[in-house]
């Protein structure tokens, strides 16, 4: 691991070991932040799996039943009966923080009108629709739980990359060069001094051979 371009002093070694001592301190402080941000990944992950496979199922169902019902009506039945809705469903977005981490939360309201979903007239329709329409209205709050549930896990992925790579820097990077040049700078310094000490005792060989 090559070292830190620095001059080997006492000033020096100070202030590389109270970065050493704060660049560990990080290092331990995010590989706790990473190990908690996997846990509640994995926790939306899974969550995440259980929403889609009964959404999926769901969105199946309903699409069978609006295949049959396209079959059965015409193109401009079909389009009269979902033409104008009875009510307008609006949905509220706010935001929490979940381990550093500032996700969306989903609310939905009726902002105007309070009628029934099945607002076209039955004469031109049939029962392949309502049941489709129904189970559209029905699914509302399933598909916004999972939309919260992967925008969460996709900001979680992303702040836990992030998190990652600081970690990596600090454990094979940063940490090595500020021990390496640790070290340096005390056999730089060891090595000074015993030059220092050769030099002394050879003034005071001189010293005597005068006397």
């Amino acid at each position: 691991m090559a070292r830190l371009n620095v001059s080997p002093t006492r000033m020096e070694l100070g202030r590389l070991k109270k970065r050493l001592n704060v660049a560990r301190n990080g290092h331990k402080l995010l590989k706790d932040k990473r190990d908690e941000l996997m846990k509640q990944f994995m926790v939306l992950v899974r969550k995440n799996k259980e929403l889609r496979v009964e959404a999926e199922a769901k969105l199946g169902e309903t699409q069978k039943d609006f295949l049959i019902a396209g079959a059965m009506l015409s193109d401009e039945s079909l389009s009269a009966a979902l033409m104008m809705p009875s009510r307008n469903i609006e949905a509220d977005v706010s935001f929490k923080n979940l381990t550093g981490v500032t996700v969306p939360e989903f609310d939905y309201k009726i902002s105007s009108g309070t009628g029934d979903p099945l607002c076209y007239g039955f004469n031109d329709t049939n029962a392949s629709l309502d049941k489709a329409v129904a189970s559209m209205d029905s699914m509302l709050e399933l598909l916004l739980e999972l939309a919260r549930i992967e925008k969460a896990a996709r900001l979680l992925s992303c702040e836990i990359e992030k998190t990652r790579r600081r970690v990596n820097a600090l454990e094979y990077v940063m940490i090595p060069q500020l021990e390496e040049t640790i070290k340096y700078i005390n056999m730089k310094m060891e090595e000074n001094e015993r030059s220092t000490k050769i030099r002394l005792m050879k003034v005071k060989d001189m010293v005597l051979e005068k006397k």
